[in-house]
């Protein structure tokens, strides 16, 4: 966009207005500027407007003037589509202003002629009001030159006169604009004057007199009248703005002057601001005046919960503010507070997805249609819902079609049904007459007649009317109040001037303790100026609205006709009804997985009682019988932990369920201990003593006393007591619920189920498991490892240490597949369960069978019944278990021994034999002739040749024997020489005995 220029051009032809036809160019001829006068061209540069001549349609040009002249006639034209300017049977002149101060008459009236500001051809007409008398000329024409042809004249005092004095009141009425309310407030206020004048018994030395002026609710254009108020005689004693923000700047400066501001039509909350406006009072009520109302039907209808959508205007925004205040008092809460310019989609889904039920919805009658088509997309209406209206709308403002929204008025009338609106009552509903000795349905007649039967819906400011009546009631009640307390001072009410606090002072006090019956209602002033009305409820039914009750907020009085309606069984409930339903175990996998647990219990009892009954057999002491007792006992810890494992809140109550929390920890932890703690011992001394070097290791085969294992043992359970101990002080379990994503029921839409499920927890609770898990899973993977590495170890200290690695195998895998499972698994309360439960019942299952089934086999089928010192009797020897078990073996591998060695004297035999034979044909062969060819010859070897050695057919290779002789037995030649032969007894008595060295 182009700056926009000024263009002033000076000519000496009169300012005449040159129509131009130029329709086929498709705009209008720039035409002339007004004499002293100039043209604003709107986007147009210098250049643009020295050569262009044509402007197009709707283009606008605005008239300005130079120095202190002003634009008389239309100051902005429009390009029409014919090629015409608008208003062009009016000029627009320059003219020159002439003095306002000529324009007032103090105690007197001036009357211009034309209306306008006074410029060239103005003519003022004065006059004197009653008890004045005019001093000068009555009559004054504004010249050429920008001056009154006459000396201002003066209303001087009738001593002689013994009529009424006037007091004057300033008032702005808007006759037009945004809220044209002075049309019909204006009349009203008028009509109260004229009684009041008449009556006998108010004010009887006075009457009042209204100057007023067209506001048009536009604070600047106000303040420009409220300069003329208050610089032009004759001097106001009271301000009646109307508008809000009309009456904010009004009631704002009025204090500066000593003013008192009476309000009849704004209802902003932020004019409840004593400190901001001293002086100011109003018979509209404050928008706050809803509040009070909504808030008792909250109360009627057991409502502690609502939502809020609002315009961000504000108006609004100051009613929430003591609408939230007010509901907090009344211990109801705002779950949801919405707010919206221009487009309110996103504010209502919002509030459909936090479940809002009771909304006040604060806005305009433009924008609450596009609320409520939203409204309607959304589903946010119906028996679940209530909505909270203004009830200034047209009754019809639902059916208005709007072409801001694209929904049907199908659409909106169903979406509407059933709302609840608040309206100040503005006419008193009952037939009583009050100060005014006038009926509310005699002062709309009356109204009617002097509106000259103008239709009310299309008159401003109707409804607002009976207030703006009651204003000048209030006024002139307040001031016949003070004319006693002033008279006892030594004043009078025709001495106020802006610069008189006291007059002032009394007049505030007046006002602020009326109290009267008007065509109203009862009007009072709360202590922040604003008036206390009663407040109209209704209920949209049907497609029209009825009225449901009143409600009286100064004295808390509410009068229900007990008719609205509901579309369903009655008002709806404020918020969706939860309803806690705790997830508990399945009894049935319980009971089986209890039934499991209770068997094991009874294997262990067995597999305990089977080894302390049978402690004394030599089989039963080399598996440290001990140490399986421990692991018995753990076994059934572990198996008894299942019991409180499934017991929740079905079984016992809240207030019992951490001390199941604690058997839960405790069993576990005790039962792991002892069964897998004495498992590990076992093969970590074993490992400790037989996995070290050959010479190091008949040294520890010697020293494997019981002390350790059960010190070990010790150390693992200390452990685990002294963590859990610490954790039960320091952070204490506790039950924690764990909630669901909320299920609607089938057969009730207006009810949710809130699942819950019960934990034990600590506040560190992460913390404690990772310690315990950290711990317990380095203690698995060590026991993997070290039961690995015995595995191929055979000693008979510890001769079920194979056993207790597969147990540890299986244990293991166990745990470290159970713990992340179920943590997983936690909120699955049958499947968390089933997992860990059966976990246990199969690790102890297996521990008890590995460990105590092959001792039962063992000692059942081969009779190992008998005891040590049973077995020494019957042997007669007292050698120790471990001798007699070495000696059986080398009788065994003596006997073995000894047929070997007597095949291998018999094998020795033949083939000496074959070779003698072979060595006596050989001679016989030899000829004497070869006898003494070969006479320098070396001797025959005396060794036989290796191929001659080799046994018949039939025979087994030495070579092969070597591998199944011990080693002292592997090389034949080394035990028989060649040249000595020894007897099968020689062998018995020297090679034998070697045997039991």
């Amino acid at each position: 966009m182009a700056r926009l220029l000024f263009l002033i051009l000076l000519c000496a032809l009169p300012s005449l207005v040159v129509p131009i036809h130029n329709s086929s160019a498709g705009g209008c001829a720039i035409i002339r500027p007004p004499r002293d006068g100039g043209i604003r061209y709107r986007g147009l540069t210098q250049e643009q407007i020295r050569s262009v001549q044509i402007l197009p349609v709707d283009y606008e040009i605005e008239y300005i003037c130079r120095g202190n002249r002003v634009i008389v006639g239309p100051k902005v034209r429009k390009c029409l589509p014919n090629g015409t300017w608008t208003d062009m049977m009016q000029a627009s002149r320059c003219l020159l202003l002439c003095p306002r101060v000529w324009t007032s008459l103090e105690n007197g009236r001036v009357t211009a002629k034309p209306p306008g500001p006074p410029v060239e051809g103005t003519v003022l007409h004065y006059s004197c009001h009653a008890g004045f008398i005019l001093e000068g000329r009555n009559i004054s024409h504004c010249t050429k030159l920008g001056k009154w042809d006459a000396p201002k004249p003066t209303c001087l005092y009738d001593r002689n006169y013994t009529g009424k004095k006037k007091l004057y009141i300033g008032a702005l009425f808007p006759m037009s604009g945004g809220w044209p309310g002075g049309q019909a407030c204006m009349p009203s206020a008028q009509m109260a004057l004229d009684l009041v004048n008449n009556r006998s018994d108010i004010l009887p030395d006075y009457e009042l007199e209204l100057i007023h002026y067209d506001s048009m609710c536009d604070p600047g254009e106000a303040t420009k009248l409220l300069y003329d108020l208050l610089y032009t005689e004759p001097i106001k004693i009271v301000l009646m703005p109307g508008c809000s923000g009309v009456s904010t700047l009004v009631a704002e400066a009025a204090r500066m002057w000593n003013l008192i501001v009476l309000s009849y039509g704004s209802s902003s909350p932020a004019l409840s601001n004593r400190q901001r406006f001293p002086t100011f009072f109003r018979t509209h009520p404050s928008a706050t005046l809803h509040n009070p109302t909504r808030v008792k039907l909250f109360k009627k209808w057991k409502w502690t919960r609502i939502a809020t959508i609002q315009q961000t205007t504000e108006v609004f925004t100051s009613t929430l503010d003591d609408l939230e205040q007010r509901v907090k008092e009344a211990g109801i809460e705002i779950s949801v507070r919405q707010s919206f310019l221009t487009d309110p989609a996103v504010a209502v889904k919002n509030l459909k997805r936090q479940d809002a039920r009771i909304i006040v919805g604060l806005f305009y009658e433009t924008e609450a249609r596009k609320v409520f088509c939203e409204v309607f997309k959304e589903k946010l209406y119906g028996k679940k819902h209530v909505w909270f209206l203004i009830g200034w709308y047209a009754d019809n403002w639902f059916k208005i079609k709007d072409p801001a929204i694209n929904c049907t008025v199908e659409n909106m009338t169903e979406a509407v049904e059933g709302h609840v609106t608040t309206e100040i009552v503005m006419l008193n509903p009952e037939t009583v007459r009050g100060v005014s000795n006038m009926t509310s349905q005699e002062f709309l007649a009356a109204l009617m007649s002097r509106l000259g039967g103008k239709n009310p819906e299309e008159t401003g400011g109707f409804q607002e009317a009976p207030l703006a009546y009651d204003a000048v009631w209030a006024l002139a009640l307040a001031l016949n109040k003070t004319v006693a307390p002033l008279k006892a001072k030594g004043r009078r009410l025709e001495d106020f001037n802006y610069n008189n606090h006291d007059i002032t002072s009394e007049i505030y006090r007046a006002l602020n303790t009326s109290s009267f019956e008007g065509v109203s209602g009862q009007v009072v002033f709360d202590a922040q100026g604003s008036r206390m009305a009663m407040t109209l409820i209704e209920q949209l039914q049907g497609g029209s609205y009825k009225k449901i009750g009143y409600y009286d907020s100064s004295q808390g009085n509410l009068s229900w006709f007990g008719n609205d309606v509901w579309i369903g069984a009655g008002p709806p409930a404020d918020r969706t009804v939860v309803i806690d339903e705790y997830r508990y175990l399945s009894q049935k996998l319980f009971a089986a997985v209890s039934v499991f647990a209770g068997l094991g219990i009874l294997l262990g009892i067995v597999c305990l009682t089977f080894n302390i009954y049978n402690g004394n057999v030599r089989y039963i002491q080399n598996s440290q019988p001990y140490l399986n007792n421990m692991t018995a006992v753990g076994c059934m810890m572990a198996l008894a932990a299942v019991f409180p494992l499934g017991i929740d809140g079905h079984h016992i109550q809240k207030s019992q369920f951490p001390v199941v929390c604690q058997f839960r920890l405790w069993l576990l932890g005790l039962g792991f201990s002892l069964a897998y703690g004495s498992m590990f011992t076992k093969i970590w001394w074993v490992h400790t003593l037989f996995t070290k070097k050959d010479e190091k290791k008949e040294k520890k085969k010697q020293h494997l006393e019981p002390w350790k294992l059960y010190a070990t043992v010790g150390v693992l359970l200390a452990i685990d007591f002294l963590s859990l101990m610490i954790w039960q002080i320091v952070d204490p379990l506790h039950i924690t619920k764990e909630k669901f994503t909320k299920e609607a029921p089938k057969e009730d839409l207006d009810v949710l189920i809130q699942p819950l499920l019960e934990h034990c927890s600590s506040k560190k609770m992460n913390t404690w498991l990772g310690v315990v898990y950290g711990y317990k899973g380095l203690l698995l993977l060590l026991g993997i490892f070290l039961a690995y590495e015995t595995k191929s170890v055979s000693t008979e200290k510890i001769n079920d240490h194979r056993a207790v690695g597969m147990a540890i195998y299986n244990v293991a895998v166990l745990c470290l597949i159970t713990a992340p499972v179920t943590m997983i698994l936690s909120s699955q309360q049958d499947a968390s369960f089933a997992f860990a439960s059966l976990a246990i019942v199969f690790s102890a299952y297996i521990t008890l069978v590995v460990l105590f089934v092959p001792k039962m086999r063992r000692l059942i089928t081969r009779g190992e019944w008998q005891s040590e010192q049973q077995d020494t009797l019957k042997t007669g020897s007292s050698t120790n278990n471990n001798d007699e078990e070495k000696s059986r073996q080398l009788e065994r591998e003596n006997r073995e021994l000894q047929k070997i060695i007597q095949e291998k004297e018999e094998r020795v035999s033949a083939l000496r034999n074959q070779l003698a034979e072979r060595q006596a044909l050989r001679n016989r062969r030899r000829p004497s002739t070869g006898q003494n060819q070969n006479h320098n010859a070396p001797p025959p070897s005396s060794q036989p040749d290796p191929k001659s050695l080799l046994p018949p057919p039939g025979y087994p290779n030495p070579t092969t024997d070597n591998h199944s002789l011990p080693p002292s037995f592997s090389n034949s030649s080394n035990l028989y020489p060649a040249d000595s032969k020894m007897s099968r007894n020689h062998c018995h008595n020297s090679q034998i005995p070697l045997l039991y060295k």
